[in-house]
């Protein structure tokens, strides 16, 4: 049986570059369909925020604008079945990477605000990609990349080719456009080969050895699906 450890954001609030705090957490969808297609290839789960904390669901990913309205039944319906899992999260640093086949960061914008600079998940990155191990990261879950370090102070993800919500797909939320960065831009800056579909909004994966990333929410059952092709 194959094990996944979900990493999921704690932070409830984006900080925008005017000072607001804008409502937000994990991505529904990013979340709850990969955790179902795991689920339903035999693979044990566990769920881990840092600190322990409880993860927030955004509500926008939830409402008319997120997605079909079948899916997003499904997404509410799979999530009812986890809440004893996201009610109580296991703390990251408690996580060793070594222990689980796969590594896996769903969205939202809460990574922006604390994955992106958190040292334990930046340190668990790092340790994962050195060892070959299968990662994958969805939509804004890349943000979390950029707070891995090697002991040198080089960044482990120079050259991979990644791909992650793109500077077009943010600013179609009239909030994007208030972002104090943006994650296409700054994965650039660092190193890494950033791709993106022809079309915003459409589903996009990029593999690069063991790395797997998403561009957006409708991504995520294709990344989903690959990632159970390749493992199994």
């Amino acid at each position: 049986m194959n094990r996944v450890l979900f990493v999921v954001t704690a932070a409830d609030t984006w900080t925008l570059k005017d000072g607001t705090k804008h409502p937000t957490g994990f991505w529904g969808e990013e979340l709850a369909v990969p955790h179902r297609i795991f689920a339903e290839a035999g693979w044990e789960a566990t769920i881990a925020t840092p600190g322990g904390k409880r993860p927030t669901l955004d509500r926008i990913s939830m409402g008319r604008t997120a997605g079909l309205p079948g899916t997003l039944r499904e997404v509410a319906d799979h999530l009812a079945t986890i809440q004893g899992e996201l009610r109580s999260p296991a703390a990251l640093g408690d996580m060793d990477p070594d222990d689980f086949d796969l590594v896996f960061y769903p969205g939202g914008h809460g990574p922006m605000e604390d994955l992106s600079h958190d040292e334990v998940s930046g340190a668990l990155l790092t340790r994962r990609i050195a060892s070959g191990r299968p990662l994958a990261l969805l939509c804004h879950g890349p943000a979390a990349l950029l707070a891995a370090r090697n002991d040198d102070g080089s960044w482990p993800f120079a050259g991979y080719r990644v791909t992650a919500l793109s500077n077009v797909e943010e600013k179609l939320n009239s909030f994007g456009r208030k972002a104090p960065w943006y994650l296409e831009d700054r994965l650039r800056e660092s190193g890494a080969d950033y791709a993106k579909g022809a079309l915003p909004l459409v589903p996009h994966i990029e593999v690069d050895r063991a790395l797997y990333t998403g561009q957006n929410p409708g991504s995520s059952k294709r990344l989903a699906n690959r990632l159970v092709a390749d493992l199994s």
